[in-house]
């Protein structure tokens, strides 16, 4: 079992039954899912690197990526319908812990300039979106034979309800956010 699910079911539920006011642990926010996806530009020109992302992607979540396709044609980006234009991974409980734990405690401190995650990014509904501008910051891909460097999105699914509900879980969890800013 990862360490912060550990932690999550042996200190993070009760802490959070009590902070949010619900008498029933099982009403406590918890995390469902979390997506990680790559939007790979010229892919359809350059093949071997949509190929690479995936293959990364894969290293980094230790599950096999899918390949992404256009839904729909937009000409002014010289995209076709079925066009392979990224890929994504839905990781979901011990690999979902896993990802978690790397996210927090080794990638995120290893990000340049880090200040903290915008706690401002959430979509009225509890989940969490994050980007990363590059995969290195991840130590399991191997730096000599990533040929370029490639940003990601990651999506934190969660069944909390509201914002507050949200953050308030993954700040207990470990997530890393801004400090809100004093005014005078």
């Amino acid at each position: 079992m990862a360490r912060v699910q550990q932690r999550y079911q042996t200190e993070i539920i009760p802490a959070l039954a009590k902070e949010l006011g619900l008498k029933n642990n099982l009403a406590v926010p918890r995390i469902e899912r979390v997506v990680v996806s790559m939007g790979i530009s010229n892919s359809h020109t350059d093949r071997k690197r949509l190929e690479q992302s995936a293959e990364q992607l894969g290293v980094i979540t230790g599950q096999k990526a899918k390949i992404t396709r256009a839904r729909r044609s937009i000409a002014n980006f010289k995209l076709r319908e079925g066009m392979e234009i990224g890929c994504c991974v839905t990781l979901r409980r011990a690999r979902m812990w896993e990802f978690l734990d790397r996210l927090i405690s080794i990638a995120l401190p290893r990000v340049r300039d880090f200040r903290g995650l915008n706690d401002k990014a959430f979509d009225g509904r509890g989940n969490f979106s994050m980007g990363l501008t590059e995969q290195l910051v991840f130590p399991e891909v191997d730096v000599d034979k990533a040929t370029f460097v490639q940003g990601m999105n990651i999506t934190v699914v969660t069944t909390a309800t509201t914002n507050d509900q949200g953050r308030a879980l993954l700040r207990a969890i470990g997530f890393p956010f801004q400090k809100p800013e004093v005014t005078n």
